[in-house]
Formats: C-alpha cells, structure tokens, sequence
C-alpha cells in the first residue's frame, strides 16, 4: 500500500458537516415541502448564523439551491449526495448493529462518523453484504453461527489474542 494512501481522506465528496447539512434539508423538503436557512439551524440544532455561513460552499458548489424567496432546495447532485450518505448510514448501521453485534447506540455513532467517506465501490459492495446478511439464506445462518463463535472477550494479552496480534486494541486500566 502506498504512503500516500492517507492523503486520500482529504479527497472526499463531501465533509462530514456538509453531509448533514444535505440530509437536514432533504429531510425538511419531505416533510414541510420547504427549507430555511431557520429550519435547517433548528433541525441541526445551531445558530442562523452559522448555518448561513456553512451553507455557503454548498450554495457555491451547487449542492444546495436558493429561490428568490430565500427557500432552500437540493439541486440534482445534492439530492444524489444526501441519498448516498443516508444510504451509506443505513448500510453501516446494519453491519456495526446486526453482523458486528454493536450496541445500537454505538452503531448509530460509529455509521455517522463514516457514512459520508465511503467510495461508490465500497457502497455497493456493501450494499450486497447488507442484502446477503439479511436473505435467510441457510449459509448466512452458519456464517452467523461461525462469527458468534469467534467473538470473544479480550483477556487483555495482546500476544495470546488472536484477534488482536502484536498490539491490544482493548484500554485497560494501567497500575
């Protein structure tokens, strides 16, 4: 892998704020049929002010589109980008929560903090993981058996781990 793997982060569609901002008014527009700059501030829980000024760049790149009348709309690409990024929520949700056994709040965070980097590729790929997972298929049961199986509680010896290896991924108090 090539070192400059780790530039490729700053090289997303979207940031992360910016996909929120998206689905706040995608999900405003399906249920009032409107958004202002008010109602988005509201919905994610921040000033006017700084929803203006975050909005800014998503009006310049055309993401989001304002009328004469100051209401806020997702132009084709927003729309495309928003559905991407609820898409992608749902998905990693699905893998934390049901097939990595997360707690449901911590899949909820985990899929949040993720769900805007995810390539095309690794979106469809996991969008037919997802569908597998859940097709009731006799061998998606072993597979679950065989993951059930393997997990199991971290006994804090990194080197006797074989999930772990070299390094204990585990925070354990230190004496």
């Amino acid at each position: 892998m090539s070192q400059d793997v780790w530039k490729e982060f700053e090289d997303n569609q979207i940031t992360h704020s910016a996909a929120h901002y998206l689905m706040a008014i995608k999900q405003l527009l399906e249920d009032h049929g409107y958004a202002r700059v008010t109602d988005i501030a509201k919905a994610l829980n921040i000033t006017r002010g700084s929803c203006s000024i975050s909005l800014k760049p998503l009006k310049k790149r055309g993401l989001v589109v304002e009328d004469e009348n100051r209401f806020l709309k997702l132009s084709e690409e927003g729309q495309r980008l928003a559905e991407l990024v609820e898409l992608n929520d749902k998905l990693l949700e699905v893998l934390f929560g049901e097939v990595l056994g997360l707690d449901p709040d911590q899949a909820e965070i985990d899929a949040c903090k993720i769900e805007h980097l995810l390539s095309i590729e690794a979106s469809t790929r996991l969008c037919a993981f997802v569908k597998v997972w859940q097709s009731g298929e006799p061998e998606v049961a072993e597979f679950r058996k065989l993951l059930t199986r393997c997990r199991q509680d971290c006994s804090g010896n990194s080197e006797e781990c074989s999930i772990c290896n070299q390094v204990c991924i585990q925070p354990h108090d230190q004496d």
